[in-house]
Formats: C-alpha cells, structure tokens, sequence
C-alpha cells in the first residue's frame, strides 16, 4: 500500500521560510518522479514542482522559481520543498505526488497523492 505523509507546514510571515517534507512507503522511492502541487481556497489544485527519479532534474512553476527548491533523499524516501521569501499568495494546502503517467505538471499525471498540509503566509 502507498502512502505519502506532508509534514513541515504552519504560519509564517511575508518572507519566511518553511520546509516541508514528503515521506514514503509502499513504493520504489528511487525510480519515482515526485511532485509538489498546492490548492488555495477556492481555486483549482496547481504544479508547484517536480524532481525526476533518476537524474534528479529539477522544474518549477513561475510563480515559485527562484524561491522554492525540491530535492530528495532517496536513502530517506524522502522529498523536501524549501519555501524562501514567502509571500501571502502562496498560502495553500501543499500535497506531494507521485507520477504516474502523462503530463508532469498536471495533477492527473500522479497517482499518488499525500493528504496534505497546510501553509499560512500573513502578510
């Protein structure tokens, strides 16, 4: 059984930063394409960043370049999102996701999600 746990959420400042992490069981970690997607209220689920399995090749949405990082540990099954600078529009649930097929940047090329968790920017 797959399963993905998000840990790291909270409130934080405009300019803050938080990390949050993504653990994993039930899957071969290693070979998995990983992904970051947020929800805000009210709005459509949206690709935050994906890390790929074997190169570790990285790729972000706009709106987040330059400010959040994804990487892995593969010896921890683990994937981290580095929040830097923190703005209020960035408040969100924040799921991890595992690829499945199709697009990389859509939440229907995962398969597997994580319940979330929850991040609050004040402005």
């Amino acid at each position: 059984q797959v399963q993905l746990v998000e840990s790291g959420g909270g409130v934080v400042q405009a300019g803050g930063s938080l990390r949050l992490s993504c653990g994993s069981s039930g899957l071969t970690f290693s070979s998995s394409t990983m992904a970051w997607f947020r929800q805000a209220p009210g709005k459509e689920r949206e690709f935050v960043a994906f890390i790929t399995s074997s190169t570790s090749r990285t790729y972000y949405a706009d709106s987040v370049k330059g400010r959040f990082t994804i990487s892995r540990d593969n010896a921890k099954n683990t994937v981290y999102l580095q929040m830097n600078s923190l703005k209020p529009e960035d408040t969100a649930v924040y799921y991890c996701a595992r690829r499945a097929s199709g697009s990389a940047t859509s939440p229907n090329g995962y398969g597997y999600w994580g319940q979330g968790t929850h991040v609050t920017v004040s402005s």
